[in-house]
């Protein structure tokens, strides 16, 4: 129960941004990392908040916040957040949403059609960067398809991160994944294994973070 008594804060699954009342923009994430690591921090004995994308699962005795877009999982993070020892951003959160959303279902032309994206916040850097109420531990994660050391090692730097969980080339939807943690001490990388595993692998980690 090395967790008794701490507050832990996931995000989890993906965002979704709307175009017209049918259409949106989303990406493949499941969620199955996001549970898996609220269900380690359960068994260690944290009270565990998920703020959930649209579908992500959350375990029964997790609280859990409900969110579509990456606007709503940004504003319900960095309010969360504030109570929290430690904070994973596993959610997949959208990168850019729609600048202009049709109220009414877009008909299809002839003409085509051209669509103007915005970037959208980002989160994980939002809570790192804080000045007053900032987590003890803030880890973020990384799914790169080459040099994925670099580029963990690239925005534990930037985002000011305690710790980075890197994928390399993750199935979104599988149960198993390839991770490895990269933090100011180093780095380590792990074999594949399930997400379960892996979860309890990052929370070993978290647990020699925590003052």
């Amino acid at each position: 129960m090395g967790l008794a008594g701490r507050r832990v804060l996931i995000t989890s699954g993906p965002t979704r941004e709307p175009l017209d009342p049918v259409r949106y923009l989303t990406n493949a994430s499941s969620g199955k990392m996001g549970a898996a690591l609220a269900s380690a921090a359960l068994a260690r004995g944290a009270s565990v908040v998920v703020v959930a994308g649209p579908g992500a699962p959350v375990p029964r005795r997790a609280r859990a916040v409900p969110v579509t877009t990456a606007l709503e999982m940004y504003r319900r993070t960095l309010a969360e957040s504030r109570r929290a020892d430690v904070v994973i951003a596993a959610a997949a959160v959208g990168d850019w949403r729609f600048a202009k959303i049709s109220s009414r279902k877009i008909k299809r032309s002839s003409r085509g059609l051209s669509i103007r994206l915005v970037a959208n916040p980002d989160i994980v850097k939002a809570v790192a960067r804080r000045r007053r109420g900032r987590p003890a531990v803030v880890v973020g994660f990384a799914l790169e398809s080459h040099d994925w050391l670099s580029y963990a090692r690239e925005k534990l730097v930037r985002k000011r991160l305690d710790l980075v969980v890197a994928n390399k080339t993750a199935v979104l939807d599988s149960d198993r994944t390839r991770i490895a943690l990269v933090s100011a001490s180093g780095e380590k990388v792990l074999p594949a294994m399930t997400k379960a595993a892996a979860a309890r692998a990052i929370f070993a980690r978290i647990e020699g973070l925590l003052p």
